[in-house]
């Protein structure tokens, strides 16, 4: 009898935190935001490096179109496209005359963990971060940027 008890009520609370997952409609109640981490790896720290955050929402199916069999080109205007509200936050370059410069790194892992730990306590969840290197030349070529996407999750 206990063991069916246990059962039962293992299975009420499983009901409970699913239905509390999941609006009326069915859908997840959760919103996701992102930003955007460039740092200059341009010697001579000529480059710009800076974390971007949008600060204006947009639909991406306003921007969408689908292809057939013809050409069917996206009519969508670059200017409709840009956002023009967004967050810049100055970030220090990699190199500087002497070459690479450390501080310059740390001094950006602070900026960088600032900005997580005010995004964590205004209750969004990091979900995965995502990065890559583009050099701009020839394999040999030391100019390009290192991009990190940032991305969070929370409950609406």
């Amino acid at each position: 009898m206990k063991k069916v008890n246990t059962l039962f009520v293992a299975l009420i609370l499983c009901t409970g935190a699913f239905l509390l997952a999941f609006n009326s409609n069915g859908e997840k109640q959760y919103e996701f935001t992102s930003f955007t981490v460039v740092e200059s790896i341009v010697p001579s720290g000529l480059g710009r490096s800076r974390i971007i955050s949008s600060l204006e929402e947009k639909n991406y199916q306003d921007y969408t179109s689908e292809r057939t069999g013809d050409f069917d080109r996206n009519e969508s205007s670059r200017q409709e496209i840009r956002v023009k509200n967004f967050e810049e936050t100055k970030l220090l370059n990699f190199y500087n005359l002497g070459g690479i410069r450390f501080q310059n790194i740390a001094a950006n892992d602070a900026l960088i963990n600032s900005k997580v730990n005010a995004m964590l306590n205004q209750g969004w969840e990091l979900k995965n971060v995502v990065s890559g290197v583009e050099a701009v030349g020839s394999k040999d070529d030391a100019n390009g940027i290192y991009i990190t996407r940032f991305y969070f999750q929370r409950n609406k």
